[in-house]
């Protein structure tokens, strides 16, 4: 687990994601401030929607710890939480991808349509790493898998 930055009106905001030993992506979560109430807010999401983990991995962040040491406080099986400065490299190069997306847009206009357009990111990122099975999805591209899961017909 780890959080990057990206740019709304300006101002940077806070882009918490997790991904697992593969590299796959976990859940992640547009946030505006970087305190213990989002980093509660994301794990809380990310646990509710993928189950318990054994291992949380994270950097010394002061927020995340605490964020987990409150939802640890309220379970018989505490998640073991290991906090190195390396331990989370595949996370780290994991924000590479969204961040080659991102940059070149330099500033989303708001808070929405940051998360909407950030949603969308992750979506293709995820299906380039083979997290989704779509029937016929290896005969289809990375594009076409993505309107087929949004429902949508791919313009021409």
């Amino acid at each position: 687990m780890d959080e990057t930055y990206i740019k709304v009106k300006g101002v940077w905001k806070y882009l918490y994601r997790a991904v697992d030993k593969q590299g796959k992506t976990v859940d992640f979560l547009l946030t505006a401030k970087r305190d213990m109430a989002a980093a509660k807010r994301f794990f809380e999401k990310a646990i509710g929607a993928n189950g318990d983990p054994n291992k949380v991995s994270m950097d010394k962040s002061g927020a995340n710890k605490a964020a987990m040491d409150a939802i640890n406080a309220g379970r018989d099986v505490p998640i073991l939480v290991r906090q190195a400065k390396y331990l989370n490299n595949i996370v780290e190069q994991d924000h590479r991808a969204i961040k080659r997306v991102t940059r070149p847009m330099l500033n989303f206009k708001s808070f929405r349509a940051a998360g909407s357009v950030l949603a969308g990111i992750e979506l293709m990122h995820m299906i380039r790493k083979g997290q989704f099975a779509i029937d016929d999805g290896e005969a289809m591209s990375f594009a076409d898998q993505f309107f087929a899961l949004v429902g949508l017909v791919r313009p021409v």
